[in-house]
């Protein structure tokens, strides 16, 4: 689980010219949530190949976070041809992710 640290992070325009279905987790290596959530949200993206999947490490001050007004980690972000279409805060089920993924999907 590692959360965009060797990658410079990517700025808001690459993320809202993005085409198709993609996720944005923001989170970070060391935090509880974003490690309990790892599992649900990887059942979660199993079923969606089609998704692109980009994880953020986020702190404070971090703009493409603050872009976003992120608060709490994990926040998945979802969106469709760069548009944000739902977002989902600290996971607890595999279920509401996929299915705030299926509507993000080309299924639909």
């Amino acid at each position: 689980m590692t959360f965009g640290s060797e990658h410079a992070e990517p700025d808001r325009a690459m993320i809202d010219s993005l085409l198709g279905p993609a996720v944005i987790e923001f989170g970070a290596d060391w935090c509880g949530y974003c490690r309990a959530a790892q599992p649900l949200i990887g059942a979660a993206l199993g079923g969606f190949p089609e998704v692109r999947h980009l994880k953020v490490a986020d702190a404070r001050g971090r703009p493409l976070g603050r872009s976003f007004g992120v608060k709490l980690w994990p926040t998945l972000v979802f969106l469709r041809d760069g548009e944000e279409v739902a977002r989902v805060i600290r996971p607890s089920r595999a279920n509401s992710i996929a299915r705030v993924l299926d509507t993000i999907t080309p299924r639909h």
